[in-house]
């Protein structure tokens, strides 16, 4: 790879094999760089190819702002916790995280531990992304000083959520977990079932619903080619249909958007397989 530009010692602008601006961070990487000349292989950690036409340089810049050795740390513990490969697309992952750390940082220094609100709702919503939050918090403990208080792992694990969509905050991952929480209570009042049990369904349910805010998010619901098959769930559960046309209203009320045909019938859809998992039929 080619250097094109030296933020830091840490962090340097270049050029890959295809032609691709690409970031590269690594402990003296940019102390070993030169502009137009190539850059030792060995001293690349972290490879970050900005993705979604975001800008390479300014993503490059706003790297070269955080705290070397904080930096470093992150990334390496990405890689560790086995969330992110050699290299990666979701530099602002990095950027959020590493930035998080740093305040986090702060806060042990002077004594001060912050117990989240979210850590029942992120551990049983996001279980995937909690778990992987612990490791990585492990992995940042072994390179920084003080070490984080085991609550971190709550916050973690949400940036981790929030790295699937668009949104460079924590705001929309925030109103999802709300939603969600939202959804299962009506799903369980309505039939009488305990939703928040760790099943298969429930899963699932929450793994569609995730990927349903990712849609909206992107403004890609379902729709059109798959009205055959959303008319036929419609139609053979009319009852989970309901209660899925009032999830959709909750998600009109919370986010204003207003969900397809075909989008509340695979919640419908859903809905079925949750309380038949506990009833044995469709309610």
């Amino acid at each position: 790879m080619e250097a094109l530009r030296v933020l830091n010692n840490n962090v340097v602008l270049a050029r890959d094999e295809k032609g691709q601006e690409v970031i590269l961070t690594g402990r003296g990487i940019g102390f070993s760089s030169r502009q137009g000349k190539p850059i030792d292989p060995a001293l690349i950690v972290r490879v970050f190819v900005p993705a979604d036409g975001r800008d390479p340089d300014h993503v490059a810049e706003t790297l070269a702002l955080i705290d070397e050795e904080v930096l470093r740390a992150v990334v390496i513990a990405l890689g560790e916790a086995g969330i992110e490969g050699r290299e990666s697309t979701r530099p602002t992952l990095a950027i959020a995280v590493a930035d998080h750390v740093a305040g986090a940082l702060d806060r042990a220094k002077r004594g001060i531990v912050v117990e989240y609100p979210l850590k029942a709702e992120t551990q049983t919503l996001y279980a995937t992304e909690y778990r992987q939050a612990e490791q990585l918090l492990a992995a940042i403990n072994e390179r920084v000083d003080p070490k984080l208080d085991d609550s971190e792992a709550t916050a973690l694990a949400l940036h981790l959520v929030n790295a699937g969509f668009a949104s460079g905050d924590l705001s929309f991952t925030y109103t999802m977990t709300g939603v969600i929480q939202q959804m299962l209570a009506v799903v369980g009042e309505q039939y009488g079932v305990d939703v928040s049990q760790q099943s298969m369904n429930a899963a699932r349910f929450i793994t569609h619903v995730r990927y349903l805010f990712v849609r909206i998010q992107q403004h890609r619901q379902l729709k059109g080619h798959e009205s055959t098959i959303g008319k036929g769930i419609r139609q053979h559960y009319p009852q989970a249909t309901a209660t899925a046309q009032k999830l959709a209203t909750i998600v009109e009320l919370r986010l204003g958007q207003q969900l397809s045909e075909d989008e509340v019938s695979y919640l419908a859809l859903h809905v079925a397989r949750m309380t038949m998992e506990t009833d044995g039929g469709e309610v």
